[in-house]
């Protein structure tokens, strides 16, 4: 029975896009801990990730914090974000997702990770980035089978890289996929009632027109990959000014 779950990581792990119908957002971490409570009875929660973070600033900001909180459960994810930037480098990430795995598991703590879905299938001008998909989660894999970490493989599952479950950034996953992950995670940690169907494939798609994809092409350039293009032109990052949503280990409330 675990007393206190530390969520730490980036946007993922924030909760976007998954609005909770009150201004913020939900996310796969608050629906697995939602699972736990509801097993156990209880549950004290606190998640510090913060969007646009990468692995080095989240083992530099939020690790320490999480130590201190003195979780006996824990997800570490992380690496989106370094994989977008110019200066990516596969085994630093690893290295740092491997130190806040060992610090915490030293602690005592059970702690989770996960591997990252391809983006190609979501995003097509993605296709330069997928040989780093690959390269960060063969080193995501190695490193935490040597830290006494759970992994979760979800970049190995196609069903993770299917677009229906993505929001319409194409960065995040949507409702339905942060439920999928949270089952995941529930499944992989043992949880009474959760079993591999997180997994199965959706219903095969209707094939959209092409003038219907090329409108939906543009209209994503145009909303989301030029702002963000924009801002990171400009050295800015969509967590400048921002805290964590959930700083200190609250109980999860049951339904």
């Amino acid at each position: 029975m675990w007393q206190r779950y530390v969520a730490i990581g980036d946007s993922t792990t924030e909760g976007l896009d998954d609005p909770d119908g009150d201004g913020g957002y939900r996310g796969w971490a608050d629906r697995f801990a939602l699972a736990v409570a509801r097993t156990q009875g209880r549950l004290e929660y606190a998640n510090l990730a913060i969007r646009g973070r990468t692995t080095a600033r989240i083992r530099a900001e939020q690790l320490p914090a999480a130590l201190e909180l003195a979780p006996d459960l824990a997800t570490v994810v992380a690496g989106m974000n370094d994989v977008l930037r110019p200066s990516f480098d596969a085994d630093r990430v690893a290295e740092d997702v491997g130190a806040m795995q060992r610090a915490l598991v030293g602690q005592g703590a059970t702690v989770l990770t996960f591997t990252l879905p391809d983006p190609t299938p979501v995003m097509p001008l993605a296709r330069p980035l997928r040989g780093r998909m690959v390269a960060l989660n063969a080193a995501v894999r190695a490193v935490t089978a040597s830290t006494g970490a759970t992994l979760l493989d979800l970049g190995a599952h196609p069903v993770a890289s299917d677009p229906r479950l993505w929001s319409d950034d194409r960065l995040h996953a949507n409702s339905a996929g942060h439920e999928r992950i949270a089952a995941a995670l529930a499944h992989t940690a043992g949880l009474p009632g959760y079993d591999d169907s997180w997994s199965h494939p959706l219903p095969v798609a209707v094939r959209r027109p092409r003038h219907e994809v090329v409108r939906a092409e543009l209209a994503w350039t145009r909303r989301h990959l030029l702002p963000w293009l924009a801002r990171h032109l400009r050295g800015r990052s969509s967590g400048d000014n921002r805290v964590a949503k959930r700083p200190v280990p609250l109980p999860v409330e049951l339904p």
